[in-house]
């Protein structure tokens, strides 16, 4: 009895688990009206000042990454999610989740914009100040 009683709850929290990492993130949409594809999806509040090594990972970032993950990281209806969210935070997605994301590219599996490419010309020292960048944001928005 005691084990059909623990393998129950175990398929359960299995179950539950795979639920929530299966489903595509709920986002705040900042816009009054209905949004429009390529809209930011989220709002993202700025830090008081970026390291230079953050602002080196802004210029990359906006450079190589804005165009699908928006400006600031904000995401972008239709082409890209939003890296300020809690799915990108540190415990889920660590820096090296990032390198190679960037080195490899990556599939589809929060989010339902399709996968996503490998980023040539970038350097891991260049990944790097992107994470140190996206960290920043992240945690002025209450990410940690």
């Amino acid at each position: 009895m005691k084990i059909a009683l623990t393998a129950a709850v175990a398929a359960i929290a299995l179950a539950s688990a795979s639920y929530y990492f299966t489903q595509s993130p709920t986002t705040e949409v900042s816009q009054s009206s209905t949004p429009a594809q390529g809209d930011p999806m989220v709002s993202v509040r700025l830090p008081d000042d970026l390291s230079p090594q953050a602002g080196m990972g802004k210029r990359a970032f906006d450079a190589t990454c804005a165009a699908c993950h928006g400006e600031n990281a904000s995401g972008r209806l239709g082409f890209g999610p939003p890296l300020v969210h809690k799915i990108y935070e540190p415990g889920h997605h660590g820096d090296e989740a990032f390198q190679i994301a960037a080195q490899n590219g990556v599939r589809a599996h929060h989010w339902k914009f399709g996968d996503m490419p490998a980023q040539t010309g970038l350097t891991r020292a260049d990944v790097a100040a992107i994470v140190t960048y996206i960290r920043k944001l992240q945690r002025a928005n209450g990410i940690d």
